[in-house]
C-alpha cells in the first residue's frame, strides 16, 4: 500500500526528491505520514482539501479489503 501512496503523491508534485512517505504500523491500523516540499503542499491538498480527502478515501478503501484501518496524514 505504501507504493500506491508514493505513486499518487509523486504524480502530483514537482519536487519528487523531497517526497517522503513513512509507514507507521499499529496492531489494527496503519498511518502513512506524507511529507512534501512546502511549495508542493498546495498541490497535494488541493482546493478546500478535496484532493487530500480523495487520496484518503482511496487508501481507506484499499485498507478495508485487508481489514485494516488506514489513515494518511500530510506533515509540514
Amino acid at each position: 500500500m505504501k507504493e500506491i501512496v508514493e505513486t499518487i503523491i509523486l504524480n502530483l508534485v514537482d519536487n519528487k526528491q523531497d517526497v517522503e512517505v513513512k509507514e507507521v504500523q499499529g496492531e489494527k491500523s496503519i498511518v502513512y505520514e506524507v511529507k512534501v516540499a512546502n511549495e508542493d503542499m498546495g498541490r497535494v491538498i488541493g482546493k478546500q482539501g478535496k484532493l487530500a480527502k480523495s487520496i484518503r478515501t482511496v487508501i481507506k478503501s484499499i485498507g478495508a479489503r485487508e481489514h485494516k484501518k488506514v489513515t494518511v496524514e500530510f506533515i509540514d
